[in-house]
Formats: C-alpha cells, structure tokens, sequence
C-alpha cells in the first residue's frame, strides 16, 4: 500500500463532464491512499469574495486547457485516477477517510429552469456563505447556523462514452449527491473501463435530502480516500456503506421509477449478501428499510435512496 497526493492543477482537473479520453491524472494500486484537492465554484469565480477564490482556482479558471473542458456540467473534477488491474465488471469501493473544506466559504445558487420550484423561482440568484470552521457551522443568516456535514457531491467513474455530462447520476455513480457519504463511509462502483478511471469533486459543507434549489453549499473541498478493487464482487448500481447503514440508490427520470430502483436493490442485496427469500426481504424493508429523496435537481435523473441499518442484520 502506497501514500498519494494528488494537488488539483490545470492537468489534473477536468470541467463539465467525464470523457473515456482523458489521460490519467494519477495511477494507482489497489489499497493505496490518496490525499486528494478538489475544487468548485469555476463559473462563479468573477463574482466570489477573496475568501472563496484561492490562487490554484484562479489558475484553472485562467488556464485550464481546452482538451480539459470535456462537457457541459458546471462541476469541475479532479481525476481521471487510474487503479492498475480494474477491469469491466470489477468493483471499485471508494473509502471515504476524512472530508474537510480547504476555504471559510461556500456559495448556493439558484438556476433558471433548475430546481424543485422552477416557476416560482425563476430568477438567477448567487449568495456566498461564510463557513466557521472553528467551530464546524455555516453562518447562513445572522440566526441561523447550519451544522457542516461535509462530502463529495460527484465520485464516479468513466464509461465508452467520449463526453459524459457531469449533471445527471447513473449507475456509474457521478453526481449522487448523497449527503450520507461522509468521513467513515465507503461507495462501491461498478467498473466499465480498464483501469475504472475514478473522477472526484463537487464538494459540499452542507445539504438537505433534495437538494431542491439546485445546489448545496458548495465549496471547495480536501479528502483522503483508499481505493480498493474487488475482483469477485458484481454490482449493478452504486451501493453505500456507512458505519451503521447500507446503501442502495436508484436514478430515474420519476421519483416513483428512482424509488422503485432502490427499492429492487436493496431487496436484491438481502437475497443475495444475507440469503433472505424475496418475500422476506420485501416485508423487511417495509419493516425497518428507510427510503429518502436524494435530489430531484440533476436533470435527467431525480435520486432516491435506501438505508437498511446494520444493526438487525446478521453480523457477516
């Protein structure tokens, strides 16, 4: 097992998407840790206060190649990381280590034609948070503090596709936004490509289940993460494990067919992780089975999420 860092640079970052052409910023073993720098904000970088803008960021915004703006999300992503001997059918799990903001500020904005409430709130709208790292809270207004919570907003893996738009999740993960993926959790991807090519990014201090005006509380963001490669483990979809839940996820254009996936999944990992029959594991989630809107922002794809607690089941 080796120790990595992996600095967020003008070849090290991609903007708007994932592209099965993009040399790999890093390489490496399966089990080797990596210190990670993410960046946000590339679009609203002309409007952000000195407390957001960070000389790296102005670097990229300045000077990031053409051959790097690879679609057209507005997330900027650092990778593609390479692990030596993934190949399609493999899974990659993602073991999130530590999760933390590299600056005291974030910034939330509504879109045009974005968000749960498109027509109500039709107006563009960009405010800069101050986040009080001290003491672990963004200070949205003078009387409300928000607790941080902070996590990647997209971890994902590249496919056959030359531009893939970094907005919409899938079964090769990407945009989740799942803000149960904090410091402790791991995420289990399937891989499509030879060596999986892992993209990381969109960091967020703070989100609610939704995510309804479009974003959370974007910021740029440091993590540590190990990636460990599992040869003799299939997986459909993305699949979440924190330290006292799984986590099964589904993406559709509907929440009904979002639900319905995460719903499938979460029975399908009871038959086949713990040997119920499929009644049984029916029954169960309806039981003790917790199902959540995820975001309903990222269009196409609206999320829905399941979390089964680790405690009533058998220990493996």
């Amino acid at each position: 097992m080796a120790d990595h860092v992996l600095k967020a640079t003008c070849d090290t970052v991609h903007l708007g998407g994932f592209s099965s052409q993009l040399p790999a910023a890093l390489t490496v073993e399966s089990g080797d840790r990596i210190d990670v720098e993410t960046l946000t904000g590339f679009a609203v970088c002309p409007q952000a206060p000195p407390a957001f803008l960070t000389p790296e960021l102005l670097e990229i915004y300045h000077h990031l190649p053409e051959a790097r703006k690879v679609g057209p999300g507005p997330h900027l992503l650092t990778g593609p990381i390479h692990v030596r001997g993934a190949e399609p059918g493999d899974v990659l799990e993602v073991r999130l280590e530590a999760i933390a903001p590299r600056v005291p500020m974030g910034f939330n904005v509504i879109r045009p034609g974005w968000g749960a409430l498109p027509k109500r709130f039709d107006q563009p709208a960009l405010r800069f948070i101050p986040l009080d790292l001290e003491n672990n809270v963004a200070e949205f207004l003078p009387t409300i503090r928000i607790p941080l919570t902070p996590f990647f907003g997209i971890l994902g893996v590249a496919t056959d596709e030359v531009t893939r738009n970094s907005v919409p999740p899938g079964i090769y993960g990407g945009n989740i936004d799942n803000r149960h993926l904090q410091a402790g959790s791991s995420l289990f991807l399937p891989v499509f490509l030879p060596e999986a090519r892992l993209s990381i990014g969109d960091g967020h201090a703070a989100q609610g289940d939704g995510e309804v005006n479009v974003t959370a509380i974007e910021t740029s963001m440091n993590g540590t993460i190990t990636l460990v490669l599992h040869k003799r483990m299939t997986l459909d979809a993305p699949l979440g494990e924190t330290p006292t839940h799984w986590i099964t996820m589904g993406f559709a254009e509907t929440l009904d067919a979002a639900f319905e996936q995460a719903l499938q999944r979460m029975i399908a990992l009871l038959e086949q992780r713990w040997g119920l029959a499929a009644e049984d594991a029916y029954v169960l989630c309806s039981l003790a089975a917790h199902f959540h809107i995820t975001q309903v922002v990222n269009q196409p794809h609206k999320g829905v999420h399941g979390l089964l607690p680790k405690s009533i089941l058998p220990q493996e």
